[in-house]
């Protein structure tokens, strides 16, 4: 039959490169799980790349990042060591609510930051995990947002 429609159409090799590009094209647009997870894969590892190159870059700044992220996980932590004094006070004076109201306050704050700090804190202990870490606290960040 391909000699019969080739020999219409020009050659039977124009007909059987017209049909394999069809076939590739329609193949084209059936995007499976498995090609998406080896493109989600190949993208991981390069981004992963990406983090090492920009480490090894940028190793004249890592005092100052050191730095910044102890000041930024203080921030955090002492922010819970007030929340929890305020909370003690409040059992020895006359007006406790105020004590309680003012810990609260402080208590919220170290949980605004609770996300970034531990993403803080996993750059400089978890990093080789990273991909993985960084995925579960954009999601909750993203959640708390909604």
């Amino acid at each position: 039959m391909f000699n019969f429609v080739g020999k219409m159409l020009g050659s039977e090799k124009a007909l059987a490169k017209t049909i394999d590009s069809v076939t590739n094209g329609l193949d084209a647009l059936v995007y499976t799980e498995e090609e998406k997870a080896q493109d989600g894969a190949a993208a991981r590892s390069e981004a992963r790349g990406m983090v090492v190159k920009w480490m090894e870059a940028t190793q004249g700044q890592n005092l100052a990042r050191r730095i910044i992220a102890l000041g930024i996980t203080a921030v955090w932590l002492v922010q819970y060591i007030i929340a929890q004094i305020y909370d003690s006070v409040a059992v020895w004076v006359a007006e406790p609510e105020i004590w309680h109201v003012a810990a609260e306050v402080m208590r919220a704050g170290a949980r605004d930051m609770s996300s970034p700090v531990m993403l803080i804190l996993a750059f400089y202990f978890a990093a080789p995990h990273m991909d993985k870490v960084v995925v579960t606290v954009l999601d909750k960040m993203s959640k708390q947002g909604k």
